[in-house]
């Protein structure tokens, strides 16, 4: 038998995923907003690989969002999980980036790596009041875990302020 597959193989296969289109998911909302619960609902019925910063942030980094250091580490984090979500685009695989996307220029940013590769892309934003993240965010903080960072309702509110809701455009699936 020889050690690399027949041309047939390869044909087959490549013929296979020049059919198949990638998607990029991006997970819009702010923290409590309910991003990775839908995340991993979307990576199963998707057949997705999720990446969600948070997860990996906690798991190097603790719990340091009142640290100096911890936007730049959310950052190289973020950056790192890119390449890996490229990679996983350039091989038609869809993704699932689980990052918040606050600002509307960084959704479009994201949003026109994905086409280059070839890949579609959609926008799932979860819109939660104001009044609903502060009540998710009290019971979060009373039962505090190491799989989300705890965050003070005190830093949460410039951050309501700040967040840039998606237009109905944006909503749009973009092949």
């Amino acid at each position: 038998m020889p050690p690399f597959p027949s041309n047939n193989c390869w044909a087959a296969c490549k013929s296979l995923k020049e059919k198949r289109v990638a998607t990029l998911h991006l997970m819009v909302g702010l923290p409590f907003s309910g991003k990775t619960t839908l995340a991993r609902k979307l990576e199963r019925e998707c057949s997705a690989l999720r990446l969600t910063t948070d997860e990996w942030h906690i798991r190097l980094f603790g719990q340091d969002a009142r640290e100096p250091e911890h936007d730049v580490r959310h950052s190289l984090i973020e950056a790192m999980l890119w390449n890996v979500a490229k990679r996983a685009l350039e091989l038609r695989t869809n993704v699932i980036l689980d990052f918040g996307f606050w600002a509307r220029e960084e959704r479009e940013d994201f949003r026109t790596r994905a086409k280059k590769l070839g890949a579609s892309s959609e926008v799932h934003f979860l819109d939660i009041s104001e009044k609903e993240l502060l009540r998710r965010l009290e019971i979060r903080n009373s039962q505090p875990s190491q799989e989300y960072f705890y965050i003070s309702a005190d830093m949460m509110k410039p951050w309501i302020v700040f967040f840039q809701k998606p237009t109905a455009d944006e909503l749009l699936r973009r092949e």
